[in-house]
């Protein structure tokens, strides 16, 4: 089986792995190993085994201060019991929507004894907040008997425009469009957008911090803004970890002060860290309820889902594991739907574009998906919905969708690399096993982004190869095959017999060899291998001398720079550094001469070079 690249433009590549190689001092090799090989016509599977790992636990998720729950074992509360205190219309277009019972967290909210106090809610994502915090606020304004339509009455801030749109369409459902819900978010036009703003009658704006900064620079949107009813920080924590705290500040005070104007406050988040503390004066009063429907004594998600990682020996390995990985996945669940997590926006086109339509390699009967900031806002929310409503599928995303989005019946989610956070980690994990169900989570990684599971020992990740557990009979008689095999074959594969010794031996490395084996000298001979560098003879000691051996390795076993790339053709010197051969020995700074072919002060030194084809071996 062969890996199609795909046709995609070369402007990817700077920005392809700078965020998942930004931390270690081998960037350019690695990048530059990357972009030969996605530049191949053809990369072949044939010599990958993934390499799966025991489950990980992470770390939980903070608890906050409770207040009296449901006793437990008691049933959920439908939404029939807010007669008389949510209007008609709310509750027939929540029933519209399919929904008959109360999440915990908006049982919690919809049961405070004043649907107008300011309340600071921590809640996990994808367990209903958004109908939690709109219900409240809709039935004020709408109880409201001078409310003016053309004035903003809910402000609605949200860390991403896809969560701002899903905000939107929510508020649309419940309120069957009798009020004008508007977005602000970057990725559209701001122009038509803010004309159709200032030409209606906004009474709910949801945007996202940067693109409200911007409105606000318009005094006619900031006269828009002046009677505020209510103002709802929805993934709170998430907009400071993604550098909103200066925006956030700006708009809280170009916006009428919380003391003066009198306006509910309303902040929900996952957790809820110290930087959120500063944020609480501006936005909610001192007698505040304080809501969580995170059970401390709950296994989090993180916990529950099995998580593996599958180290590989380059990044040029990446694609071909990611392939062979999505095949086996596939086998066992023909209906597979998984995200695919990349460091950047444009490393997930470019997955996009060789598993999609322009290279065809994600397994058939899957479609493809994309989801990052360099798509428009329309391309983003049709993409939303389709892959909402896809039976199965195979999204590859940057972290627009790490948190806050909703996505039904995730089985499998795959990182690419590690994450820069461990807050991240957890997030992304997230996406999968939600709502009680099954999931599974593993990362493809490098072995400088193994030190991601070096570092976070709180994600006990234990690496445990399978290929470890092979035979090592097995193994070997593998090895032996395949060197027979591509004898047979050389003629048409145009080798020598160093090139086929060297590729045996880089498939010896990939079955989890730390040496190359051994091979009994008949054999050898049989094969008419007699003579060529890079074999191991028993009895014989080490690896013959102008082996083509992998860079970082000798034959005498596994260098402790780690598992490098196979670099062919590159001779390993299995004496010493500072021991001389004859006249003509080793420099004594490590830059070796090969070994002479006779100790004469005048002999030449063999050539390092791959052997070309037609030449003698």
């Amino acid at each position: 089986m062969f890996f199609p690249t795909a046709r995609v433009s070369q402007s990817a590549l700077p920005t392809l792995l700078n965020l998942t190689l930004r931390q270690t001092a081998q960037q350019n090799i690695l990048l530059s190993s990357f972009a030969t090989h996605i530049g191949r016509t053809r990369v072949s599977f044939s010599t990958f085994s993934p390499l799966r790992t025991a489950s990980a636990t992470a770390t939980a998720e903070m608890a906050s201060i409770q207040i009296p729950t449901v006793a437990a074992g008691s049933e959920r509360v439908p939404f029939s019991q807010l007669k008389g205190r949510i209007a008609p219309q709310l509750l027939q277009n929540i029933e519209k929507m399919g929904l008959t019972h109360m999440s915990p967290v908006q049982e919690k909210v919809l049961q405070m004894s004043s649907l107008k106090n300011d309340c600071l809610v921590q809640a996990k994502t994808g367990t209903g907040k958004t109908i939690a915090f709109l219900l409240p606020a809709l039935q004020n304004i709408m109880t409201a008997p001078d409310l003016q339509r053309e004035f903003v009455a809910i402000l609605v801030l949200a860390p991403t425009r896809e969560l701002a749109q899903q905000i939107a369409d929510e508020c649309d459902k419940l309120t069957g469009k009798s009020f004008e819900c508007h977005i602000a978010v970057g990725g559209t036009s701001k122009n038509s957008l803010l004309r159709r703003f200032l030409n209606g009658k906004p009474t709910i704006l949801v945007a996202t911090p940067g693109r409200l900064i911007d409105y606000l620079s318009e005094e006619e949107t900031r006269h828009k803004l002046t009677k505020l009813r209510c103002v709802v920080l929805d993934e709170a924590d998430r907009m400071l970890d993604q550098g909103f705290a200066p925006s956030i500040k700006r708009i809280l005070q170009q916006i009428p002060k919380k003391q003066t104007a009198g306006w509910q406050g309303m902040c929900f988040s996952a957790t809820v860290p110290d930087e959120i503390q500063q944020f609480l004066p501006l936005v909610l009063n001192k007698k505040h309820d304080r809501i969580s429907t995170i059970d401390p004594n709950e296994t989090p998600t993180v916990d529950r889902i099995p998580q593996s990682a599958i180290p590989i020996p380059s990044i040029a390995d990446a694609l071909p594991v990611l392939h062979s990985y999505l095949m086996t996945q596939k086998k066992t669940n023909p209906e597979l739907k998984a995200v695919i997590f990349c460091g950047t926006a444009r490393h997930a086109a470019l997955l996009y574009h060789i598993f999609g339509p322009t290279g065809g390699a994600a397994p058939k009967g899957l479609s493809c998906f994309q989801m990052h900031s360099r798509l428009s806002q329309p391309a983003r929310t049709r993409t939303i919905e389709e892959f909402k409503n896809a039976e199965s599928g195979l999204m590859f995303a940057s972290d627009v969708i790490g948190r806050g989005m909703d996505f039904p019946d995730i089985d499998l989610v795959i990182q690419m690399g590690f994450p820069p956070e461990k807050a991240q980690y957890v997030h992304r994990v997230g996406r999968t096993g939600r709502a009680g169900k099954s999931g599974e989570a593993t990362m493809i990684l490098t072995p400088q982004e193994m030190r991601f599971v070096r570092a976070n020992k709180d994600f006990p990740i234990k690496i445990e190869e399978a290929l470890a557990k092979v035979p090592e009979l097995t193994k070997f008689q593998a090895y032996t095959a395949f060197l027979g095999f591509n004898i047979t074959v050389a003629r048409q594969l145009g080798l020598q017999p160093p090139e086929i010794v060297g590729l045996a031996n880089e498939f010896a490395y990939a079955m989890g060899y730390e040496e190359i084996p051994e091979v009994e000298a008949k054999m050898v001979g049989k094969m008419g291998l007699k003579g060529v560098p890079g074999l191991r003879i028993m009895g014989k000691g080490g690896v013959s001398r102008a082996a083509p051996v992998p860079s970082g390795r000798t034959g005498g076993g596994r260098a402790q720079g780690g598992p490098g790339r196979m670099q062919r053709g590159k001779v390993a010197d299995p004496r010493p550094q500072g021991v001389s051969g004859g006249n003509n020995g080793s420099r004594a700074d490590g830059n070796r001469r090969g070994p002479r072919e006779s100790t004469g002060a005048n002999a030449e030194e063999p050539s390092r070079k791959r052997p070309r084809r037609g030449a003698q071996a």
